[in-house]
C-alpha cells in the first residue's frame, strides 16, 4: 500500500509542515511508499524528502509573491483554491490513500488534518497589522470569509476523516459546518528540543515575532525594563519600533541548534499572540525545559498548566503583570523539568502511533 500525503507550499520544513513530515518518515519506517505533493517546494525540501525515501511531488503551481515573506506566499497559494481551485487542478492520478494535511488543496482523502481558517486568523490579527494591511483587508473581509466557508465545506465532503489540531481549532470549524471527529495535537521531536544545559544563564526572555505576534504588549514589557531576545523570519510584519528598542535584541531567523540553546538559557518564553489554534514556541520551549507565559485560551492554554509548566494571563495587563515579576522575582527551578516531562506526551513517537490507529480503522 501507498500513502500520498497533501501539504501546503514547502520552502522549508518547520511549523505547520511538521505534522506531515513526522508522520511520512514514521509511515515509511513501517515499510510503506510514501509521497508527499505540494505546490511549490523548494530544491532544498525536495532533496531532504528524497532522502527519507519520500518521493515528492511538487506541483510548481505558477506563484508571484516568493519576494513577500512566505506569510503573503502562502495567502497567494489559498486564494488560488478558495477562488478559482487552481492548485487542485494540477493534481492528476494519485493513490486513493491520501492524507490531506492542506488547507490549499482539495482533493479526496482518507483523512484531511485541520491547522486554522485563514479567515479567522486574519479577523485576529487585524488590530496588530500595518494601516495598509488593514484597509485592503477591511475590502477584502467578505469575501475571503465567504470562499474560507466555502473551501472548507467542500474540503469536508471530499474528506472521510476530519482531524483538527487543537479543540479550539476544531470549534473555529465548527462555525463553518465542518464535522471533526478527533483531535491530534502536533508533534514535538523531543530528542531534537530538550535541554541544552543545566545551568541556565536566565538572563533575557525570550520570544517569537511572526504574524500572530501582539507586538504592542512586547513593547510594553520592555519598556518596563525587561530584556528580550527575539526570533523569527517574517520581516515585512515586523514593526521598526520593535527591531530598534535598547531592550529587545532582534536575532532574525536561527538554526534549529541556536534555537534550542535560546530556549534552554532563556528565563521564560514570552507567547503573546493574536490568534494560534495550537503553537509550537510554547511547545518547543517547554521540551527545552523553560515556562511559558501566554494567555488562557485559544491553542496554547490546551497544554500550558498554569503554575506548573508556565503562566496562563486572562488579559493583556495581567500578562504584563506576570511578566514584570517574573523578571524581578524568578520562580522554582522546579518548573524546568516539568516542563520537559509534560511534553514526552506530545512526542512525534506517540502522534505516529495516534496516526497508525486511526488509518488502520479507516
Amino acid at each position: 500500500m501507498d500513502f500520498v500525503l497533501a501539504c501546503d507550499i514547502m520552502l522549508d520544513l518547520e511549523g505547520s509542515i511538521r505534522p506531515a513530515l513526522y508522520l511520512a518518515e514514521g509511515l515509511v519506517e513501517k515499510g510503506y511508499e510514501v509521497s508527499i505533493i505540494s505546490p511549490l517546494m523548494s530544491k532544498n525540501v525536495e532533496k531532504y524528502l528524497s532522502s527519507r525515501k519520500i518521493k515528492p511531488i511538487n506541483l510548481r503551481a505558477k506563484l508571484f509573491a516568493q519576494r513577500l515573506g512566505l506569510s503573503i506566499l502562502w495567502f497567494e497559494a489559498w486564494a488560488r483554491e478558495a477562488f478559482l481551485r487552481l492548485n487542485s487542478s494540477l493534481v492528476n492520478n494519485i493513490s486513493p490513500n491520501v492524507i490531506n494535511f492542506s488547507q490549499v488543496v482539495c482533493v479526496p482523502s482518507l483523512a484531511w488534518y485541520l491547522q486554522g481558517p485563514p479567515s479567522v486568523a486574519l479577523k485576529d490579527m487585524k488590530k496588530e497589522l500595518s494601516a495598509g494591511f488593514r484597509v485592503v483587508y477591511n475590502f477584502l473581509k467578505p469575501l475571503i470569509e465567504y470562499a474560507d466557508t466555502s473551501l472548507a465545506s467542500n474540503m469536508s465532503k471530499v474528506s472521510s476523516f476530519i482531524i483538527a489540531n487543537s479543540k479550539f481549532c476544531a470549534s473555529m470549524y465548527s462555525t463553518f459546518g465542518v464535522k471533526v471527529h478527533d483531535v491530534i495535537y502536533p508533534p514535538i521531536d523531543c530528542q531534537t528540543f530538550r535541554p541544552s544545559t543545566s545551568d541556565p544563564s536566565s538572563d533575557y526572555v525570550l520570544t517569537y515575532f511572526g504574524k500572530e505576534t501582539k507586538f504592542s504588549i512586547i513593547k510594553k514589557i520592555a519598556d518596563a525594563g525587561v530584556r528580550i531576545k527575539a526570533f523569527g523570519s517574517k520581516v515585512p510584519l515586523i514593526r521598526k519600533d520593535m527591531t530598534s528598542h535598547l531592550n529587545i535584541e532582534f536575532l532574525g531567523r536561527v538554526s534549529i541548534k541556536e534555537l534550542v540553546d535560546l530556549y534552554s538559557n532563556a528565563l521564560f518564553t514570552l507567547f503573546p499572540f493574536t490568534h494560534e489554534p495550537f503553537g509550537y514556541i510554547p511547545l518547543e520551549s517547554m521540551a527545552c525545559g523553560t515556562p511559558v507565559l501566554t494567555y488562557d485560551f485559544q491553542g496554547p492554554a490546551e497544554y500550558v498548566i498554569n503554575g506548573h509548566t508556565g503562566w496562563l494571563a486572562n488579559n493583556d495587563a495581567e500578562l504584563i503583570n506576570i511578566a514584570e515579576k517574573l523578571w524581578k522575582r524568578g520562580y522554582s527551578s522546579r518548573m524546568r523539568l516539568l516542563c520537559v516531562n509534560a511534553t514526552l506526551r506530545l512526542d512525534k513517537k506517540n502522534y505516529i502511533e495516534k496516526w497508525l490507529e486511526i488509518l488502520s480503522e479507516l
